[in-house]
């Protein structure tokens, strides 16, 4: 299952759009580990009017759309540094372990548990949630700094679990060596997403929004660094000196621990006091623990299936193939798009689902819920026919700097023609997840997150097992995308009992239209493709060129044959502009 993470995932905000390591949608994030936990929990009420909601609003629009941009930057600049072979593998695995630990110790609960109990005692303790925000963070230091110290003691067991057995080649000790450099990031993740939350619920959304823009500014300025002094060049893991080593694994870690530190004045600003307090029983922690169950169990889920995504890529790697690095680089162009067109949607809806479901209005959160499914489709559709028929020039145009040569940028084009399939089977599954939040219940997704894991999980082997290294990349998307299918499909026969219908014939009625229009853009674009210069590996202004053409001509049919096939939820935007056109 996708997501119960709103980022949460790395959550308002990031480049990594909403998904983080631990949710169903087994990603590594772009951006840092932990970005603030807070796209739909508001402060208080009484303390924000109008005005400063659209305010707090324009500040994340504007935060978020620079976050995403650098995140991806950030990525691009890692790939032209050290290459879609095995050393930006390496790099991409040792990344993942904090975050590993991270999710498990604190991601879903911070999201589904912590954050909604700081809201509530910010309302109703007589010093306004203080007290209890700075036994929360007290624990909170103590806990990671426990567990950061743990995992550096395991990094060689944990390099084994997600890296894959020892090899000659050197690779899983160049792993081994940039996770005991990227494994403090667990404490300065969970710090920072702490503190996010505590300035969210007290009104105060600037900082933590732009705060993860330091950190993947740092990493960009390591990464260049890296570039000006060893150059931009596939090295071989055992080529891999101390000294490279050091700088881009040491600036990764500072990155992580600029964006914690620099959250640390907005606290002072809110009139918050971190002050040390040791009597944790008046956390209540039975209580946080038994409302956290579900999530730990729903979070420890999808580290299976990230344990077994990440060996079969790590294998793949080593065979030349597309493995960690180019496989987060695609995930991500995926998660773009699901951050600025689905989460938009959830974002709107989420606050409608909640309130009908306390007020027992359940035909008008399934009235939502069947609206939200025909427009993430209708929206996201044309974005997933591009990615499907641009995927080379895509390819070529974003990735193919540096160390990140030609072979690369062919190996990803592969991977993101399969990863097309997966963007609505994403978005829907993750849209029905958060219907279950609203109501509100953490069980069910946790429970149907085992099969759905174990689906993927056996999907990904089995193409893995039956085709050769070279197809593994674009096999674990098709694992991901059968995963999500299954995820909606799942979601939604459990949610009817409780909600009633959802409109299931409007939706596929919908959904019909739009895979005509897709179709039929999908078709017109591959042919204007064809008739462009450049061939499967065309230069980066043919590139350029294909991509621009390209998109344009199946945008332009696609919602041409949207307009003529009347796909309300297209017609309705339409017509909008139309109006505000006409003023």
């Amino acid at each position: 299952m996708s997501g119960g993470l709103y980022r949460s995932a790395n959550a308002a905000n990031d480049g990594g759009a909403n998904a983080r390591p631990g949710d169903g949608a087994t990603f590594i994030s772009a951006e840092p580990l932990n970005q603030p936990a807070m796209e739909s929990t508001a402060p208080p009420q009484e303390q924000v009017g109008e005005a400063s909601a659209a305010a707090n609003s324009a500040v994340m629009a504007v935060g978020s759309l620079v976050s995403r941009g650098t995140g991806f930057l950030r990525n691009l600049v890692i790939g032209a540094a050290l290459g879609g072979a095995l050393v930006g593998d390496a790099y991409t695995t040792a990344q993942i372990l904090p975050g590993m630990v991270y999710e498990f110790l604190l991601g879903g609960v911070l999201t589904s548990v912590l954050i909604p109990v700081l809201v509530r005692r910010r309302k109703i303790d007589t010093d306004g949630g203080q007290a209890y925000a700075q036994r929360l963070l007290t624990l909170a230091v103590l806990a990671l700094g426990a567990a950061a110290l743990l995992a550096l003691l395991l990094a060689s067991p944990l390099t084994w679990l997600y890296g894959g057995e020892e090899s000659a080649d050197g690779y899983s000790g160049l792993v081994t060596g940039l996770a005991r450099l990227m494994l403090p990031m667990i404490f300065f993740s969970g710090l920072s997403a702490l503190i996010s939350a505590v300035l969210n619920t007290r009104g105060h959304f600037a900082a933590p929004m732009w705060a993860p823009i330091l950190n993947n500014l740092v990493v960009i300025g390591t990464a260049g660094l890296y570039i000006a002094i060893f150059g931009a060049e596939i090295v071989k893991p055992e080529d891999m000196t101390t000294g490279r080593i050091l700088l881009i694994g040491g600036g990764t870690l500072l990155g992580v621990a600029i964006q914690a530190m620099g959250l640390l004045p907005a606290l002072r600003k809110v009139g918050f006091r971190w002050k040390l307090r040791f009597d944790f029983r008046e956390l209540g922690l039975r209580e946080l623990g038994r409302l956290g169950a579900w999530m730990i169990c729903y979070v420890a889920v999808s580290q299976v299936g990230l344990i077994v995504l990440f060996n079969l890529l790590n294998r793949a790697g080593k065979e030349n193939a597309a493995g960690p690095l180019i496989y987060n680089n695609v995930f991500l162009l995926l998660m773009t798009a699901h951050g600025i067109i689905a989460v938009s949607i959830i974002t709107a809806l989420m606050p409608r689902m909640s309130a009908a479901a306390a007020d027992g209005r359940y035909a008008d959160l399934a009235a939502d819920l069947s609206r939200g499914t025909r427009t993430v489709t209708a929206v996201l559709a044309p974005i997933a026919v591009c990615y499907a028929v641009l995927a080379t020039p895509i390819a070529f145009t974003l990735f193919r700097f540096g160390a990140f040569n030609e072979d690369n940028a062919t190996a990803t084009s592969v991977v993101l023609l399969a990863a097309a399939l997966a963007l609505v089977p994403f978005a829907v599954s993750q849209l029905f997840t958060f219907a279950f939040y609203a109501l509100p219940d953490t069980r069910t997704p946790a429970l149907i997150n085992i099969p759905v894991v174990a689906l993927r999980i056996g999907v990904q082997i089995v193409l893995y097992v039956a085709f050769s290294a070279s197809f593994a990349g674009a096999g674990m998307m098709i694992g991901n995308t059968v995963s999500y299918l299954a995820a909606a499909i799942g979601s939604a026969w459990l949610l009817r009992p409780r909600v009633g219908r959802i409109g299931l014939g409007e939706i596929m009625r919908t959904g019909g239209r739009v895979a005509v229009a897709a179709l039929g853009s999908a078709v017109v674009g591959l042919l204007v493709v064809k008739l462009l210069p450049g061939d499967d590996t065309p230069s980066r202004l043919e590139a350029i060129f294909q991509l621009v053409i390209g998109g344009a001509v199946i945008g332009g049919t696609y919602l041409g044959l949207a307009m003529l096939l009347k796909i309300g939820e297209i017609t309705e935007v339409v017509g909008m502009v139309r109006r505000r056109l006409g003023r």
